[in-house]
């Protein structure tokens, strides 16, 4: 084995054959075949040969065969009642496009686009009995019938490329290896000076193994026009699908399945009209979806990891341009439509989460499309095992993916190697691929369920291309039946809210205006009338409550009888002012409804963003409500992003924080943990452990990057919660002896125990107030004079000091909220009440 494995990195070409293009002309007339479509076949030269479904023209044998001497060409077809099914997949593979070399090789650091990337994935296709190769039994006509490659022509190149990206290409093969270095302390080698290359590395033999490269997945896809092989595999290196039009980019020269799709356009005219690009790679193929925006015979679809634009080749381009492989990017003019992007916000997609986006998007797309040409830009990086990639995809994976597309087109469909840097990957990736196309059924998947996160990608990407392909089931676009009126539901359920608690429980909004006065904001921030008193205080900061809808199975509208709220906050204000706590409510929008909302679908905000928010609004309840009040105890309760403005508080007001906060109670489901630690206050991750519960569901991935680590103090006193919706934890961890209300009684069982009979004896004598329904976004004041609410516009106060002094009126016993506006700003500047 050592052996074999030192011989081939000498890559030595005796072996290989010259192309059998010195020997005829595919493209010329005499050698197409022309169709007899009164008998069903096939004519060349006055013989008939049946027709290959799916397969376009056949070339006759006696020419293909006699001038190819390979032993392993592609043969004729088996059984002709079954044309497709017992035809020969093709494999192109040539091993000098090995030569494409880093000009210093380092060994013990080998560049991820390793050379024997190609090698491997035609060894596995050996060892597997899928490919044949000297020394092995064979060939048979089972094995992958062989396609050979060429060098690619300016002509060719041009139909993607500039002149001048050809032209500097071809400069490379002069050069001197200390000339090619593309990083270091001496002179670089640029494209575009001053800018440096952008993940690519050169050799002298880089023009030729790229022009092999693109000349490959040319010749490829042409044995499949022709009707050589059913289908094919281009083993074929450099890769290409990151070069633009006059760009290299990403290790890649030539946009290979680009030029290979614009030649077989050109070639074969209307047989090739329409062609489907599937790009698996796990980084976006700029370059293909820049040849092809505009053009409306050409469809791109890309799934890839894009982790909200941070992952390459975001971020990369020479131009500057930004989110270039999001959802948003449709296509232009008459192709707007046809570039269909799927970007993964999260890493570790697998393969439940592929076949999902194939089921929901790709498919259902592709057979409206309706292509003449399948062509799979077929990078393994996103599979199980890849360094760059992240993602698990299993050989299974793909090979489902694959026999999907094989069912487009007549099966007419190309693979051509992109990336995919893990040889064990790629090899085992690479074989399940070439044994599904040559007739095996996929293994099966060991998962089916998609990711909660996947599935939102694909949703979201269903609702963008749904406006294209009228096939994709998904809710036509509502803006227009909206444009005379309509109110999004968190609004209405909001207003229901403040309604009930007012009626529960006289609870009214605290006064806060939002810098864009969104209606939003209204009803936000409530209070029980008593939350200025001595008295403990809860104060909850809460997502919307859940609603829970069964659309119509055949129309997919949602009813307002098949449509269920969940508001399991509302029972811990309920217990919470049974038990003569005071509460202030704040509900968290997931989005702010503008006053000239267009009705369009809205993306919830982001959680870093309604975090940020969320921490304002508690610093400023903190400054202007609590600070200032009697309260005995105050209790801080968060879900989710509330969660998160819990402890950026604390660890922004760590001294007010210690002395204020009786106990910080958090819910967790979806959102990033966050942990509380001080870089100036070293005991502060023991404080926050004895004054905190933080409950997390069981699904959140702090379980999996903590499974074989006690979690630390800093993390707070954490319980895996059994549950993994946040309804669901919220109820299950209400009750019980490490419940929340059982750690509310007993912190508070000193306050409860003393409070004095007098105290009481006020509260029932107290007369009934008078109850008057909130107002808009007003705070009725608990104060008796009624001369005391000014109807003036309130002033900022300029302090703690003043808003408690301006906030009621000097020398009267009852105490009122604090009249005061407060912006939250989506540029994270609070508009501060001490301006």
């Amino acid at each position: 084995m050592e052996a074999e494995e030192s011989a081939d990195v000498l890559m030595h070409d005796g072996d290989i054959l010259a192309s059998t293009e010195q020997f005829t002309q595919f493209t010329a007339p005499s050698v197409v075949s022309e169709p007899d479509t009164e008998n069903g076949t096939l004519t060349h030269n006055g013989q008939r040969s049946p027709v290959l479904k799916g397969a376009g023209l056949k070339v006759a044998q006696s020419l293909d065969q006699l001038l190819d001497p390979r032993p392993d060409r592609p043969r004729p077809i088996k059984f002709a009642n079954l044309p497709y099914s017992s035809a020969q997949t093709g494999l192109v593979y040539d091993v000098r496009m090995r030569f494409h070399v880093e000009p210093i090789p380092v060994e013990l650091d080998m560049h991820p686009e390793d050379p024997r990337r190609i090698h491997a994935i035609f060894e596995a296709f050996v060892h597997a009995g899928l490919a044949w190769a000297k020394g092995s039994d064979g060939p048979t006509s089972y094995h992958m019938g062989r396609i050979d490659a060429r060098e690619v022509t300016k002509e060719e190149v041009c139909l993607v490329h500039t002149e001048r990206h050809w032209d500097w290409i071809q400069t490379l093969s002069s050069k001197a290896p200390h000339e090619l270095v593309a990083e270091g302390d001496g002179p670089l080698l640029m494209q575009h000076p001053p800018h440096k290359l952008d993940s690519v590395y050169a050799s002298s033999n880089t023009p030729f193994c790229a022009a092999l490269s693109a000349g490959g997945a040319i010749e490829a896809c042409r044995a499949v026009m022709l009707g050589k092989v059913k289908n094919v595999f281009a083993v074929i290196r450099p890769p290409g699908h990151h070069a633009e039009r006059e760009d290299v980019k990403g290790f890649c020269f030539y946009d290979n399945v680009s030029i290979a799709t614009k030649v077989c356009q050109r070639e074969f005219g209307e047989r090739c009209r329409k062609v489907l690009i599937l790009d698996w790679d796990v980084h976006h193929g700029n370059g293909i979806q820049q040849a092809n925006y505009d053009d409306p015979n050409v469809l791109y679809i890309s799934l890839h990891l894009n982790q909200s634009n941070n992952f390459y080749p975001e971020g990369s381009y020479r131009d500057r341009r930004h989110a270039y492989g999001d959802h948003l990017h449709c296509g232009s003019g008459a192709g707007l439509g046809t570039n269909v992007n799927i970007p993964w916000r999260n890493s570790a997609m697998g393969d439940a989460d592929y076949v999902y986006a194939f089921q929901q998007i790709v498919m259902p797309i592709a057979n409206e499309f309706n292509p003449d040409l399948v062509i799979i830009a077929a990078g393994f990086d996103a599979a199980e095992g890849d360094m760059l990639g992240g993602c698990v995809v299993t050989p299974a994976g793909y090979a489902h993916m694959t026999h999907m597309l094989m069912s487009l087109a007549d099966g007419k469909l190309a693979v051509c190697l992109e990336g995919g840097y893990n040889l064990d990957s790629i090899a085992r990736s690479a074989c399940a691929v070439g044994r599904t196309m040559m007739g095996e059924p996929p293994d099966r998947l060991v998962s089916t369920e998609p990711t909660k996160s996947g599935i939102d990608d694909v949703k979201r990407v269903l609702r963008q291309q749904s406006k294209f392909w009228p096939g994709l089931l998904h809710p036509n676009d509502l803006s227009e039946r909206l444009a005379v009126h309509g109110e999004r539901m968190h609004d209405v359920v909001r207003k229901w809210q403040a309604t009930t608690l007012w009626e529960e429980h006289e609870m009214t909004p605290l006064f806060v205006h939002h810098q864009l006065l969104s209606k939003s904001f209204e009803n936000q921030v409530l209070a029980t009338p008593n939350y200025m008193e001595a008295r403990p205080l809860l104060i909850i900061l809460h997502d919307p409550p859940e609603l829970l809808a069964t659309p119509d199975p055949r129309t997919g509208k949602v009813e307002l009888h098949n449509t269920w709220l969940t508001d399991i906050v509302k029972t811990y204000v309920d217990w919470a002012v049974k038990h003569d706590f005071a509460v202030i409510d704040v509900n968290l929008p997931k989005h702010l409804t503008s006053d000239d909302d267009d009705a369009e679908h809205e993306d919830t905000d982001s959680v870093e963003f309604r975090t940020r928010e969320a921490t304002q609004l508690l610093t400023y309840l903190w400054d202007n409500y609590v600070e200032i009040n009697e309260s005995t105890h105050v209790f801080l309760m968060g879900t989710n992003t509330g969660h998160g403005a819990i402890v950026a508080f604390i660890k922004a007001n760590e001294e007010r924080a210690r002395a204020g906060i009786t106990r910080a109670i958090s819910f967790v489901e979806d959102v990033p943990f966050q942990t509380c630690r001080s870089a100036t206050d070293e005991d502060l991750d023991r404080w926050y452990y004895l004054h905190s519960l933080v409950f997390v569901a069981k699904s959140h991935n702090l379980w999996e990057f903590t499974k074989n680590n006690k979690l630390k103090k800093r993390y707070g006193h954490v319980f895996k919660s059994p549950e993994e919706a946040m309804s669901d934890m919220l109820h299950a961890h209400k009750e019980g002896p490490d419940g929340v209300t059982a750690n509310l009684l007993r912190d508070t069982a000193a306050w409860r125990a003393q409070k004095p009979a007098a105290r009481r004896d006020e509260q029932m004598e107290e007369p009934e107030p008078v109850r008057r329904p909130p107002i808009g976004n007003f705070a009725i004041s608990p104060v008796k004079n009624a001369a005391s609410i000014q109807a003036s516009s309130p002033r900022l106060p300029a302090s703690s000091g003043d808003l408690a002094s301006n906030g009621r009126r000097a020398g009267s016993p009852q105490k009122g909220p604090p009249i005061s506006n407060f912006a939250l700003s989506r540029n994270g500047t609070p508009r501060s009440p001490a301006r």
